[in-house]
């Protein structure tokens, strides 16, 4: 009798060891992907959960920081329908009374912080030239920003060299400054320069990268940054020093009584000297003398038991601080005592995250209504 192919046909306890060897190794494979699957899935829900988190969390802060705006609106609108004047000591500036306000809004969660400025409590860029015209200097503004320019650059410059920074700024000087705000400004000239230190487009297309100037207004404070002989540092500030930018706007366009090549506007460049900061003081008296605008500041400025005690409703009242000569007289054509231009700062925090909501709004009345409401010229989130 032939004996059996023992090789072909295995012992059947072999066999089905073998198979519970492939079974257990294909049951871990799928046990890896399984355990792959799922683990990737619970990274993407926890993702999704913290996305959404994050998207619900980012609404919310636009919505708070939105509330605060529109409060601060309401704040203003309702400043114009009981005041006849703005300054400093009326609600919108205090503090306190924000906070108040802020209060009175329901929210669930986070908080919000905001503050009001004037504008118009700023030296107007734009009015350096004669818009609707936009060819010629307003010499009272140029007179003004001559002892702006060589208040902050002496400051600048002395902080500059403590840190040995900006070696360039030590060349920088007022009337090269205003020369090249101005070429910045006109037109109408045919690409003339002012003086020696001015620039036009020749100079500007030679940049890398090259660039134009706008030969109108100015429609952003950055662009003072393209300006010749205008360095980082005097913008800015270096250290403590403040720089021009926290002193000027681009703000205060009205209606002009003519029309010069389809230009209507104008900025007359009066600046509230019941809101104006010390620099700003500064620049406004004749004799450009710090002492006397920090006398007029801490004038204005003062208080007893927690209220404002002076009066704010004349335009001379400067002349009402301590030790200011009699015969000083701040040029009627730059001062004002209203201003109808404001910057809100409305920043709302919720859950470790914030977002701030910066606009520029300007009251006015409605045509047919004649109601006071904010009309918004810029709206930036942060």
């Amino acid at each position: 009798m032939a004996g059996r192919d023992i090789r072909s046909h295995p012992p059947e306890g072999r066999r089905r060891g073998r198979n519970r060897g492939m079974a257990l190794l294909l049951t871990l494979a799928i046990m890896t992907v399984l355990i792959t699957v799922s683990l990737e899935l619970n990274r993407r829900t926890r993702d999704a959960v913290t996305n959404s988190a994050m998207s619900r969390d980012r609404i919310t802060l636009s919505e708070m920081a939105g509330a605060g705006v529109q409060a601060a609106m309401a704040l203003l609108i309702r400043d114009k329908n009981t005041s006849s004047l703005d300054s400093i000591q009326e609600d919108w500036a205090d503090p306190a009374k924000i906070n108040e306000l802020l209060g009175d809004i329901p929210f669930d969660q986070g908080t919000v912080s905001l503050s009001i400025t004037d504008e118009l409590g700023k030296i107007q860029v734009n009015a350096l030239v004669d818009f609707p015209k936009g060819r010629h200097f307003n010499d009272n503004q140029k007179i003004m920003w001559d002892r702006f320019l060589r208040l902050v650059l002496e400051s600048v410059k002395e902080k500059a060299g403590e840190l040995d920074l900006e070696p360039d700024l030590e060349n920088v000087e007022a009337p090269a400054i205003i020369n090249c705000i101005k070429d910045w400004l006109d037109s109408g000239d045919d690409g003339a320069t002012t003086g020696l230190s001015g620039a036009e487009s020749e100079y500007y297309e030679g940049l890398d990268p090259p660039c134009s100037p706008a030969n109108g207004p100015f429609t952003h404070l950055e662009e003072l940054m393209l300006v010749k002989n205008i360095p980082a540092g005097l913008f800015g500030g270096i250290g403590e020093s403040g720089g021009i930018a926290d002193y000027l706007t681009v703000h205060g366009m009205k209606k002009a009584d003519t029309t010069v090549d389809n230009r209507n506007y104008t900025f007359e460049g009066r600046i509230n000297i019941n809101t104006a900061d010390l620099p700003v003081l500064t620049a406004l008296i004749p004799s450009g003398e710090y002492s006397y605008a920090a006398a007029i500041f801490n004038y204005r400025n003062e208080k007893e038991d927690g209220e404002y005690i002076h009066d704010l409703s004349q335009r001379t009242w400067y002349k009402n601080a301590p030790d200011i000569p009699e015969d000083l007289v701040i040029d009627d054509t730059l001062i004002t005592l209203v201003s109808d231009v404001f910057r809100i700062r409305s920043t709302a925090k919720l859950n470790g995250r914030e977002r701030t909501v910066e606009t520029v709004v300007r009251r006015e009345q409605a045509p047919k209504t004649g109601k006071w409401m904010c009309n918004v010229i810029s709206w930036q989130v942060r």
